[in-house]
């Protein structure tokens, strides 16, 4: 899928990066910002029905209240944000200025560990674009 938003070769990055963490467990992937979002990608054997703009306000509005609420915890920087589905997880990954979000079947708490570390490398390095 082409992206409005960024760069083709960052979206091929986040998405290989994302199915290479995750494998066939990889559901989607959707890069937003504060204004706008494009799916990147959405496994063969899924419905394009999910409204995205809501998921989207839902997950950025979140990420600003909870920032704030946890900012100087115990608990220490806040790193990325699971939810637990019926049928998946999703995993929102973000900066200041953009994020990922990504839905999975099943996973381990390692392997989203391992895809936040990957995903949050790929959105700092944005000199291979």
């Amino acid at each position: 899928m082409e992206s409005a938003l960024i760069a083709d070769g960052l979206a091929e990055r986040i998405v290989t990066t994302c199915r290479t963490a995750v494998g066939d467990s990889c559901r989607s992937v959707t890069y937003f910002t504060r204004d706008d979002f494009d799916q990147l990608y959405l496994r063969g054997d899924l419905e394009r029905d999910a409204d995205l703009s809501t998921f989207i306000g839902h997950e950025w509005h979140d990420f600003k209240t909870t920032q704030e609420a946890y900012r100087g915890s115990e608990l220490g920087r806040y790193r990325y944000t699971i939810r637990v589905f019926e049928n998946g997880f999703l995993i929102r990954i973000t900066s200041d200025r953009e994020g990922v979000f990504v839905t999975t079947d099943g996973l381990t708490l390692k392997d989203f560990e391992e895809l936040t570390a990957a995903v949050q490398a790929v959105l700092a390095d944005r000199t291979a674009d």
